[in-house]
């Protein structure tokens, strides 16, 4: 397998890869953590898979403190999601329908994985530099099905979504 060379951080991911096989390793850390303390949003997406029409979406997510992941739930009736730590520490909120947060859980190398049923509010408050996660859902990829956006929390660049996340710390 060559070795991936990944762009500068753009908007939302680097490049799905090439090839037979994928194996995750050093560089490709280094290029996914970079890239997300480059990127305005704070995260970078690196995708596993070689294309968005896979029937299954993986996916590393690289992460850095401060970063806001708007509270959202996937509407699809085959749309578990499943996440597994893989690096640093990450905080999964489970909410109430009209936004009160019922659970909290987290992600740290002695609890790495979290398994979340379809239309299950959830979002994530990153506890630590350099978070790596992995995530795997039933494909494929549609941007306008695929999610479905807390209509009782801001908008991800709405100037309250700083003090939105703040309160939910």
């Amino acid at each position: 397998m060559a070795h991936l060379t990944y762009p500068p951080a753009m908007a939302n991911a680097l490049p799905n890869p090439s090839g037979d096989v994928f194996i995750l390793n050093e560089s490709i850390l280094s290029d996914g953590k970079r890239a997300s303390r480059e990127s305005p949003r704070k995260r970078m997406i690196i995708p596993v898979q070689r294309n968005q029409d896979a029937s299954v979406q993986r996916l590393l997510n690289f992460l850095q403190p401060g970063t806001y992941i708007r509270p959202h739930r996937h509407p699809l009736p085959h749309a578990t999601e499943s996440i597994c730590l893989l690096e640093g520490h990450l905080e999964i909120l489970i909410f109430h329908p009209g936004g009160k947060i019922k659970e909290r859980h987290h992600l740290t190398p002695q609890s790495p994985l979290i398994d979340i049923e379809p239309g299950i509010w959830h979002g994530m408050i990153v506890k630590a530099p350099d978070t790596v996660i992995f995530e795997v859902k039933q494909g494929p990829y549609d941007p306008g099905a695929d999610k479905d956006f807390a209509a009782w929390s801001p908008l991800e660049d709405a100037p309250e979504a700083e003090l939105y996340l703040d309160s939910l710390q």
